[in-house]
C-alpha cells in the first residue's frame, strides 16, 4: 500500500485511535519501587539529590510501600543503611540488621507485596567497596562466603526476591546453593547481570553514602563500551540459576536491555537509576521539559527496549498518570 491509498496518519488522528494501535503499553503490574531504609523512628528525611525520594526509618517505609502497594505496584526493592560500619559489612547478615527488620516489617503490614532485598556490601563497607579487599583489590570468593550468609538471613525475615548486585563471579551460585541448603528453595534470585560501571549512580551513592573511599569498581562492573561480554554474563547467572535478569542503568543501555531480550527466555529487570531520574527532575524543576511526557515517554520506552520490569523512583508517579488513561 501507498499513498495515497494508504494514509498512516488516519490512525493517528485522535487519542483513542492513538490508543487502539498502541504496541507497548504500562501498567502499575511493570514496575518495581526502590526504598532507603535508615536506623531511627519517624524518620523521612529528602535526598537532596533525588527530590522526592527519601530517607526512611522502618516505620516511615511500610506507609511508602503501602501508599506504592495502593497504586498498584506489585514490588518494592529495599536497600539499608546500617548503623555502623566496618571492613567486611558485617551488619549486613545481622538477623537484627536493618533490613532484615524492614522486611518483616513489610510482610506483616502489607503480605501481598514482593519485597526484594538488595544484597550488597558497598552500603555496608566503610571502605565503601563490595566486598572484602585484600591489598586494596576486591577478594571475590571471600567476598561469595559473606553474600550467602547475607542472603540466607534475608531469606530467614521473609523476604520474596534477593538482588546479588556486586557483580562477583559465581555471585548466583553461591545465593542459590547457599539458600537450597538452608531450605529457601522458594526465594528467588533477581541478579544485577549486567551492570555497567556507570556515572549514572551518583545520586544513589549520596543516598546510601557507599562511595568507595579509594579507587572505583570498574575492575567488576561492566565497561560501558560491551555488548557481547553483558550477553556471556547473563548466559552464566542463567546456568548458575538466576530468576530474573537485570541490566543496569536502563537508558544508556536500551540496545543491551534489547539484546539480553532476545538471547534469553527469561523475566528481564531493568534499573531506572538515580541518575536518570535526578536529570529528569532537575530538568522538570526548572522548567525545561514537561515531567509527566518526558517520565511517561522513558518509562515506555524501557518497556518497548524489552524489559518485563522496570525498577524506578518515578514508579508511583507513574501509576498515578495511568490512572487517567493518558498511557
Amino acid at each position: 500500500m501507498n499513498y495515497p491509498d494508504y494514509r498512516p496518519r488516519r490512525m493517528r488522528r485522535t487519542e483513542n485511535f492513538r490508543r487502539m494501535i498502541r504496541e507497548t503499553r504500562l501498567s502499575p503490574s511493570d514496575f518495581v519501587y526502590p526504598l532507603f531504609v535508615v536506623p531511627g523512628s519517624g524518620v523521612a528525611k529528602p535526598i537532596p539529590s533525588m527530590p522526592g525520594q527519601f530517607n526512611y526509618s522502618i516505620d516511615k517505609m511500610v506507609d511508602a510501600a503501602a501508599a506504592a502497594a495502593d497504586v498498584g505496584i506489585p514490588a518494592v526493592i529495599l536497600f539499608g543503611v546500617p548503623e555502623k560500619k566496618d571492613a567486611v559489612g558485617s551488619e549486613a547478615w545481622k538477623d537484627n540488621g536493618i533490613i532484615q527488620k524492614a522486611i518483616r516489617a513489610v510482610k506483616k503490614a502489607r503480605p501481598e507485596l514482593v519485597v526484594m532485598a538488595d544484597a550488597c556490601f558497598c552500603e555496608y563497607t566503610d571502605h565503601g567497596h563490595c566486598g572484602i579487599l585484600h591489598d586494596g583489590e576486591l577478594d571475590n570468593d571471600a567476598s561469595l562466603e559473606n553474600l550467602a550468609r547475607t542472603v540466607v538471613s534475608y531469606a530467614k525475615a521473609g523476604v520474596d526476591v534477593v538482588a546479588p548486585s556486586g557483580m562477583l563471579d559465581g555471585f548466583v551460585t553461591a545465593c542459590r546453593e547457599s539458600l537450597d541448603e538452608d531450605g529457601h528453595d522458594q526465594v528467588a534470585i533477581m541478579a544485577y547481570s549486567a551492570k555497567y560501571a556507570s556515572g549514572y549512580y551518583g545520586p544513589f551513592r549520596d543516598a546510601v553514602d557507599s562511595t568507595p573511599q579509594e579507587g572505583d569498581r570498574r575492575g567488576h562492573q561492566m565497561d560501558p563500551g560491551n555488548v557481547a561480554e553483558a550477553l556471556r554474563e547473563v548466559s552464566l547467572d542463567v546456568a548458575e540459576g538466576a530468576d530474573i535478569i537485570m541490566v543496569k542503568p536502563a537508558l544508556a543501555y536500551l540496545d543491551v536491555i534489547r539484546a539480553v531480550s532476545d538471547e534469553v527466555n527469561m523475566p528481564i529487570a531493568a534499573y531506572n537509576v538515580s541518575g536518570e531520574y535526578a536529570m529528569i527532575e532537575a530538568a522538570a524543576e526548572k522548567g525545561w521539559i514537561d515531567r509527566e511526557r518526558v517520565v511517561m515517554e522513558t518509562l515506555l520506552g524501557i518497556r518497548r527496549a524489552g524489559s518485563d520490569m522496570i525498577i524506578s523512583y518515578h514508579a508511583p508517579y507513574a501509576c498515578k498518570v495511568l490512572a487517567k488513561q493518558r498511557w
